[in-house]
């Protein structure tokens, strides 16, 4: 199973690290946009605003940015001997959550509980 768990945190890695790619280079064409731009965008009827899509697009590269770290993480635990232990209470997390969400760090009881 740590077997196929390491192909999806790999798999997930290469994902995230396409969106943080693509995110960058999109923020990067609209910075270059923004820059040689001297019209007043925020009062323009059509279509959506540079600074809109600007939070949009850095939203969506924090989130990537954040995924790709969690990833990392995880594959450090893995490699470290550490995957699958709760973080917090140091039981297993169960087979189920890591195959749902692969890079959890904490069981479900305690992640319930530090949610609170």
């Amino acid at each position: 199973m740590t077997t196929d768990l390491r192909a999806r945190l790999q798999e997930l890695r290469a994902q995230a690290v396409a969106r943080v790619s693509a995110t960058a280079a999109t923020l990067g064409e609209l910075t270059h946009d923004r820059e040689s731009s001297n019209d007043d965008d925020e009062h323009d009827p059509e279509g959506v605003t540079l600074s809109s899509e600007w939070s949009r697009l850095t939203g969506l590269a924090e989130a990537a940015a954040s995924e790709l770290r969690q990833v990392d993480d995880a594959l450090a635990r893995m490699d470290a001997g550490d995957y699958g232990v709760c973080a917090n209470c140091g039981r297993a997390i169960p087979a189920g959550r890591l195959e749902a969400r692969p890079f959890a760090v904490h069981c479900v009881a305690c992640a319930e509980k530090l949610r609170r």
